[in-house]
């Protein structure tokens, strides 16, 4: 037994010998492969990571320290979510080329110091979302090791104001440096004291409430970011050189720009999401172009609602220097705008109390294209010769409370591409308005209480009702008039216009008239709702339109599907809220389930037994039913997931299939017997007549 035991190993063994030198040369070969760029686009090393070029990633692989077996040419280290504690001196050491190392999401407590003596090079180092809390002065002391730092994150670390200084005190070549979600709560002059290199700074959702000169020394700072904390106003502000400032999601009340000829750099000004109270006090010369003020508690208050004016309204100011008394006498209310804004370009005043704006006030932004003015208390708005909005494509006045809209002789909005009038008390617009827009593609007048043009005039009117007209603007593509209590469409109130798409919904009766207006739409229409519009199934031919894309039938009283539908290829079909007991059974087979990529069907009262059609339509491979899951049906008075049908329901469905073919021969049987019955009492009691009358007639004695 031994001795075969034996043999068995010898053989095995000298297999083993013949099979060594295939194996060399097959792993010269990958490694010669691999060294030429030559084979797939990653490797796996023996800790999980993947090398991509210069690249290790070794993201989430529960790593508890520095693989030391990776490649040692890589330049980026990417360690994020993993659960490495302690950052030895030695972790680095294989990896003298390191440029990039990522460390975020670990648990790391602490990093020696000389871990960096050997990353000389390091240009980013991500260190955000760990405890680098516990022992900041170690940390600081391993960071000064690196001269060629450029971009550090310590986002996410529970670090106060006086932890920060400590870690940043020698980092001079940091450009970019973001402390985000930590616990900083004051800043001031010794914090960023040798950061004199850096360019981007990132502070937001910390606690700050108070800035002491934290940023003069900064030169060449350009974008900063104080968003989500709690500064309760900007005063004196006078960083020249900065180009970007979000100081949004605050308790702003008072931005004073500091007074001063200089220009400033600044272009993008974020003050949105504050409790501003009046317009900011912004630099005389700046490069502004981007300032957002939404959701603060602004407004202008040089005339008040009830038609009180406070323009003659002064305050006197006594300031005492020294020895030198000076009384300077103001308007309180003083509206004039000393800023340049000439280079202005979006100006985003939404969601605040603004109920006018004063005269000349876009006469300052001759370059500005995009106003936002919605969601405020405005009554009118007006355009005017002065105001010159040569250059704006983007206006939007929707949810004020406007009754009118004012355009003065010579005002004109030559580039005006969007224009949003959208929940108002509008009934007419002025007819000036379009009539110099050569570039409007967009208008919506949703919400409000109008009709569109011609109206008929009544026996007992002179003029017409007033109307919104439209017609022959040729560049408009997309008007949106839902909810306008649109009393029918008739006179072709949409010719001359290229509509393409068009939201009737949300008006009851817009279909009440002679649905003719849709010839003038059939070659370019591609969007149609008419949602909730009492529209039944034979209100509307849509088969002449061809273009048509999209359709919205949803909210109506549809009892079955339109027939026309079924000759036109729409991609998205919405046919919900409908009072639909099934769909035809040939469904799945018309061109229109061949081109519908998106159908919606939930909320009818399909009948459980009538499913064919939707088994049909699950089959389709292109279409998309995206409120699959909520289709139900009535069985019994129960609701059921049409999804998932009980066996015990199916069954029962086939029964009563069965039983009304057995109902239908039940019902018809006795009829057939009644008449047959009749039928033989009839002819017995007529057999001796009808005999008779057949011998007068044709019978004759044959001779035998």
């Amino acid at each position: 037994m031994t001795r075969g035991v034996s043999a068995e190993i010898k053989r095995a063994a000298a297999e083993m010998e013949a099979l060594l030198p295939g194996l060399s040369l097959l792993l010269v070969l990958l490694a010669a492969g691999w060294g030429n760029g030559v084979g797939a686009a990653w490797a796996m090393s023996p800790g999980g990571c993947k090398h991509v070029q210069s690249t290790a990633d070794c993201t989430g692989r529960w790593l508890s320290s520095v693989p030391g077996n990776l490649q040692g040419d890589i330049e980026e280290l990417l360690l994020n979510d993993n659960t490495i504690r302690v950052l030895g001196h030695a972790s680095l050491l294989p990896y003298p080329q390191l440029k990039h190392l990522s460390l975020s999401k670990n648990r790391l407590k602490l990093i020696e110091p000389g871990t960096f003596l050997g990353s000389q090079g390091l240009h980013v180092l991500s260190l955000a979302d760990n405890l680098l809390f516990t022992n900041y002065s170690q940390t600081a002391a391993a960071l000064s090791a690196l001269p060629a730092l450029r971009t550090l994150d310590l986002s996410g670390n529970c670090l106060t104001e006086d932890m920060l200084s400590v870690l940043l005190l020698n980092l001079p070549s940091l450009e970019s440096l973001s402390v985000a979600r930590n616990a900083i709560m004051r800043l001031d002059s010794s914090v960023f004291t040798n950061l004199t290199q850096l360019l981007e700074l990132n502070l937001e959702k910390n606690y700050i409430f108070e800035i002491d000169q934290a940023f003069e020394g900064l030169q060449k700072l350009q974008r900063l970011n104080i968003a989500y904390n709690y500064m309760p106003c900007v005063v004196d502000f006078g960083l020249t050189q900065l180009k970007v400032l979000n100081v949004s999601h605050n308790i702003i009340e008072w931005f004073l720009a500091f007074e001063s000829d200089d220009l400033f750099e600044l272009e993008v000004l974020d003050l949105s999401h504050n409790r501003l109270l009046f317009f900011p006090v912004l630099p005389r010369q700046s490069k502004l172009h981007s300032l957002l003020l939404k959701d603060n508690e602004m407004t202008f208050y040089q005339r008040l609602p009830n038609g009180t004016s406070l323009a003659d309204v002064t305050v006197q100011f006594l300031i005492i220097d020294g020895n030198s008394t000076n009384i300077t006498t103001v308007n309180l209310w003083d509206e004039v705008c000393y800023s340049n804004l000439s280079s202005l370009r979006l100006l985003d005043m939404s969601q605040n109390q603004f109920w006018y704006l004063p005269e000349g006030f876009l006469a300052k932004m001759p370059s500005l294209t995009h106003l936002k003015l919605n969601q405020n208390c405005l009554e009118t708005f007006q355009l005017s010769e002065e105001d010159p909005l040569a250059m704006l494509t983007d206006l939007d006045l929707s949810q004020n409370q406007l009754v009118e809209l004012q355009v003065g002789a010579g005002a004109t909005l030559p580039s005006l591409q969007l224009f949003n009038l959208s929940t108002n008390r509008l009934r007419v617009l002025p007819a000036e308005v379009f009539t110099y827009t050569r570039k409007i593609t967009t208008v919506d007048l949703s919400r409000n209480r109008l009709d569109l043009c011609p109206q008929p005039a009544l026996a007992s009117e002179v003029e017409s009702p007033p109307c919104v007209d439209i017609r022959g603007i040729e560049t408009l593509n997309r008007l949106y008039l839902a909810g306008c209590g649109l009393q029918g469409l008739a006179g072709q109130p949409f010719r001359g216009t290229s509509l393409t798409h068009l939201d009737l919904s949300d008006n009851q009766q817009a279909l009440s008239g002679d649905p003719g207006w849709l010839q003038d739409l059939a070659a370019t229409l591609r969007v149609l709702s008419l949602r909730n519009t009492s529209l039944s199934s034979a209100v509307v031919d849509f088969s002449t339109l061809q273009s048509l894309a999209a359709l919205d039938l949803s909210g109506n009283s549809l009892s079955a599907l339109p027939a026309s539908l079924s000759a036109i290829k729409l991609r998205s079909l919405d046919l919900r809220d409908n009072c639909l007991p099934a769909l035809p059974a040939d469904v799945a087979r018309t061109p229109l389930a061949r081109s519908l990529q998106e159908l919606y069907l939930s909320r009818n009262p399909y009948n459980c037994c009538t499913l064919g059609w939707w088994e049909s339509l699950q089959r389709v491979e292109q279409l998309r039913v995206p409120d699959g899951r909520e289709l139900t049906c009535s069985y019994d008075s129960r609701t059921l997931s049409a999804r998932a049908l009980p066996e015990t329901v199916l069954r029962a469905c086939r029964w009563k299939v069965a039983n009304m073919a057995l109902l239908y021969l039940v019902l018809a049987l006795p009829t057939c017997l009644t008449l047959l019955v009749a039928f033989a009492v009839v002819f017995l009691m007529l057999k001796q007549k009808l005999l008779k009358m057949l011998k007068s007639r044709c019978g004759a004695s044959s001779p035998y």
